[in-house]
C-alpha cells in the first residue's frame, strides 16, 4: 500500500485560521476583515467566521474601539508554553554530550547571577585527567571564560557598575587584576564572540566560551569546553575547539528561538 504524503491530509480551514494568526508579526498590531481578506485572499464572509472561531477560543480578540482584531492572551499562553518547553537545561544536554564526543574535553553550561558564575550542567570526559565538575558551583565572572562572555554582552553602564564592585583577586598568575585590562579583554571577547580562561582561576586548566542567547536577543547562559593545558594547546584551541563552542553556541542559540 502506498502511504499517502501529509499534504494530502491538510484540512484547508484549519490551514486559512493559521495563515490568518500569522498575519499579526513584526510591528502589525491590529488588521481589519478587509485587510485579512486581501491578504489572505479570501471572501470577507470567509475571515469574519475564521475570526469568530478563533476569537471564541481566546486566540484573536477585537479591539472594541477600531472593531479591528489583535492577537488574544491564548497566543501568548501558547508561545509562553513553548519558550518553557525549550528549556536551557533539555536544549543544551545533546549539544554538551555532542562536545564531549568530538573534542573528548568536559563541557559546561553556566549563567550569570550577582557578579558569579553558576555552573549548571556538565558532561564529562571520560579521560583519567580531567577538570573536576563544578555544578552549583559560583565562581567571580572576571576570571572565568563563561563570566567574560557575559560581561562582554553587557551595556557599558552595566560593566562600569560591575568592575567597581569587583574585588580582583590574583588566583594565578594570568589572573587579570585590575581594571583597565579587564576592559580591553572584553572589548577582545566582543570582537572574537568568544572568551579564553588561560589558568586564570586554576593553574593547568584552560577554557572557551561562547554565549547562549535567546528569542528575546538576549544572553541566558554561556557554553563552554574545559581541560587541562597539557591538552589544551593554542594550536588545538584555534583550530578545533573554538571552531566547536562557536558551533554549539549557534545551535543552542537557534533551539532557544534566536533569530539566525
Amino acid at each position: 500500500m502506498v502511504k499517502k504524503d501529509k499534504s494530502e491530509y491538510i484540512i484547508q480551514a484549519v490551514s486559512h485560521a493559521l495563515d490568518l494568526l500569522e498575519q499579526f508579526h513584526d510591528d502589525v498590531d491590529e488588521l481589519g476583515v478587509t485587510e485579512l481578506s486581501k491578504r489572505l485572499k479570501l471572501h470577507k464572509n470567509n475571515v469574519f467566521r475564521l475570526l469568530a472561531t478563533l476569537e471564541s477560543r481566546g486566540y484573536i480578540e477585537q479591539n472594541k474601539a477600531t472593531e479591528n482584531y489583535r492577537l488574544g492572551l491564548k497566543a501568548l499562553e501558547l508561545g509562553q508554553t513553548f519558550i518553557k518547553q525549550m528549556g536551557l537545561l533539555r536544549q543544551a544536554k545533546p549539544i554538551l554530550e555532542q562536545i564531549v564526543e568530538d573534542s573528548n574535553e568536559t563541557s559546561y553550561v553556566a549563567i550569570y547571577k550577582e557578579n558569579h558564575i553558576v555552573y549548571l550542567d556538565v558532561v564529562e570526559t571520560n579521560l583519567t585527567v580531567r577538570v573536576v565538575s563544578r555544578v552549583g558551583s559560583r565562581l567571580p565572572a572576571y576570571c572565568t571564560a563563561s563570566g567574560k562572555v557575559h560581561m562582554a554582552c553587557m551595556t557599558e553602564e552595566e560593566l562600569d557598575s560591575l568592575l567597581a564592585r569587583t574585588e580582583f583577586i590574583q588566583h594565578t598568575p594570568t589572573t587579570i587584576t585590575d581594571v583597565e585590562s579587564m576592559r580591553a579583554e572584553i572589548e577582545k571577547v566582543r570582537e572574537l564572540g568568544y572568551a579564553f580562561d588561560d589558568e586564570e582561576l586554576d593553574l593547568g586548566v584552560r577554557c572557551i566560551a561562547a554565549p547562549i542567547k535567546d528569542y528575546t536577543r538576549r544572553i541566558v547562559g554561556a557554553i563552554s569546553i574545559s581541560g587541562p593545558t597539557m591538552r589544551i594547546s593554542n594550536e588545538r584551541i584555534e583550530s578545533e575547539l573554538v571552531p566547536l563552542v562557536l558551533k554549539a553556541s549557534e545551535e543552542l542559540s537557534t533551539r532557544l528561538g534566536y533569530p539566525k
